[in-house]
């Protein structure tokens, strides 16, 4: 049992373990989770804000390509140069324009040209046809290099920052490139190599090192990154929320698993297991037949052994069992241990007989003779066969008790009142019983040749059986004088540690045989044990 119960309180303590452990990690893997979640939303937000704005820089350009294409001008003219000067200040995104004649700039917002200075290279064109040169030194005015937009036969520079003209947090970087992956801008300078990497990766994710997230346009790819260490401030606040959810989680299956524990180890779940997992065995106490020694039956005595081996006392398990009700299920175990232990033997020898107890539920209900019908059923082995004994306990209600004693006897069992004096009967009560045969407590047995108060109970209780002309069978003969006055006085039968304690179903067996072969059987005797 200490064995048990160590298993049990390991397995709590596991559990225990467990459930704090489990939801307190569950938490922090969510705190994780969100954190990245919300820092991949965040970075999505600003790749997306990226591209947007690109877009609009880059039609505000095309806008004003388009305007001065659709204005008559003669070419260079003073009003051809205002109006692309007015079309470059109307226009945010556009620092300066530019007019070209066969492959020179003649003239730029900014007034006439001298020198000769061609046309740049073209990196790439839109997919609404514009020619993009990606850095172009501004030859006239000077200054940081511009980004070259070319439609027909002007063009226009845009400042690059203005692609990305966004504000973005501290450790955020941008990237803007173009479809093929040629970068057009960023911001906070982000990693090349890591930029040429993500141009084609999915829309969101990690790496080794930073989180990203990336926006698509009109022939544009927006690419935001952060690094991961950049995580850990986020985390901490997700933390310091579910923290708290996560403990009340642990506590509440700490709770669960002590409430289960405390079930599991108390004496009511631990024979509540015992009786699902069959866990009763059957030791039988041979009945002697006083006058010849010889065996003619025996007392089914319930026990229960544990997984490990051990065995419970009968003392610590039964009380409970009759106050709980699984004293039912476990009756009927006891009943099949019989059938499969001693079947071959009671059909052998059929003066040997078996007294099973009943509890005070199943004298109440009668329940038990039906259960008893149908396990003997097609066994061979006679009704007569099985006693059943019941104690005083069991005739609180009388008449119940009554009916179904009547109705075992009909069945051809035999009736015996176990433990007699220890409860409240009295002749009375026994007259108004069908009985077979009366069982003196030991109790009574142990007075024999003492010089006791109760020491005159026990000739009281053999005469008031013979007048009722009952058999007797006297319980816990443990000395030779005391086998020797109960014969004397007429007792019929006899067990006790003088004959044999209480055996298994082979040892049984082969002690049934060896009195039998040692002494007889004696005719008289054989009727009696038949019932």
């Amino acid at each position: 049992m200490d064995r048990r119960r160590s298993r049990i309180i390991a397995v709590a303590v596991f559990l225990g373990f467990l459930g704090t452990a489990i939801p307190l990690a569950a938490m922090a893997y969510m705190s994780w989770v969100i954190a990245v979640e919300s820092e991949e939303d965040r970075l999505e937000l600003f790749s997306r804000l990226t591209v947007s704005r690109a877009e609009n820089t880059l039609r505000d350009a095309k806008g004003a390509l388009d305007a001065i294409a659709a204005t008559p001008f003669v070419a260079c003219s003073d009003a051809h140069i205002a109006r692309m000067r007015a079309l470059t200040v109307d226009t945010t995104s556009v620092e300066e324009m530019g007019y070209f004649e066969n492959g020179l700039l003649t003239c730029t917002s900014w007034g006439r040209t001298a020198g000769d200075i061609g046309r740049s290279h073209v990196d790439y064109v839109t997919p609404d046809g514009l020619e993009v040169t990606i850095r172009i030194q501004p030859a006239v005015s000077g200054g940081k290099p511009m980004m070259g937009l070319h439609s027909g036969a002007h063009n226009v520079l845009i400042a690059p920052a203005r692609l990305v003209d966004v504000l973005v947090d501290d450790g955020m970087s941008i990237a803007l490139t173009n479809g093929q992956g040629a970068l057009l801008n960023a911001l906070n300078a982000p990693d090349p190599a890591l930029v040429g990497s993500l141009a084609a990766a999915p829309r969101r994710g990690m790496t080794a090192s930073d989180l990203f997230a990336t926006a698509r346009g009109d022939g544009l790819i927006a690419i935001a990154t952060e690094p991961r260490s950049m995580l850990a401030g986020h985390m901490k606040r997700e933390l310091m929320l579910l923290l708290p959810v996560g403990a009340f989680i642990a506590a509440f299956i700490v709770a669960v698993v002590i409430w289960l524990s405390r079930k599991r180890l108390s004496p009511l779940a631990e024979l509540e297991i015992a009786v699902r997992n069959r866990e009763f065995i059957v030791h039988y106490q041979p009945i002697v037949a006083l006058k010849t020694g010889i065996c003619i039956g025996a007392e089914a005595l319930v026990r229960w052994r544990r997984p490990d081996g051990s065995l419970v006392r009968p003392d610590l398990f039964i009380p409970l069992a009759e106050e709980s009700g699984l004293i039912m299920p476990i009756t009927d175990q006891v009943i099949e241990a019989v059938i499969r232990d001693l079947n071959g033997i009671l059909v052998q020898d059929r003066t040997l007989h078996i007294a099973v107890n009943l509890c005070a539920a199943d004298i109440k209900s009668g329940r038990i003779l039906d259960v008893l019908e149908a396990k003997l059923a097609r066994t061979g082995i006679r009704t007569e066969q099985i006693w059943l004994e019941a104690t005083e306990r069991g005739f609180m209600d009388i008449d119940a008790a009554r009916i179904t004693l009547e109705k075992a006897r009909e069945r051809g069992h035999s009736v015996a009142i176990d433990d007699f004096g220890t409860g409240y009967s009295s002749l009375q009560y026994l007259q108004g019983l069908p009985m077979d045969a009366l069982k003196i407590d030991k109790s009574f047995i142990d007075t024999i040749g003492k010089d006791t108060a109760t020491s005159s109970v026990t000739p009281h209780i053999i005469g008031m059986a013979k007048t009722l002309k009952l058999y007797t069978v006297a319980e816990g003969i443990e000395a030779e004088e005391q086998a020797e006055y109960l014969k004397a006085h007429g007792v019929d039968f006899g067990q006790g540690w003088l004959f044999s304690k209480a055996l298994p179903a082979d040892a049984f067996i082969a002690y049934h045989r060896r009195t039998k072969e040692k002494f007889g059987a004696a005719p008289e005797v054989i009727q009696a044990a038949a019932g």
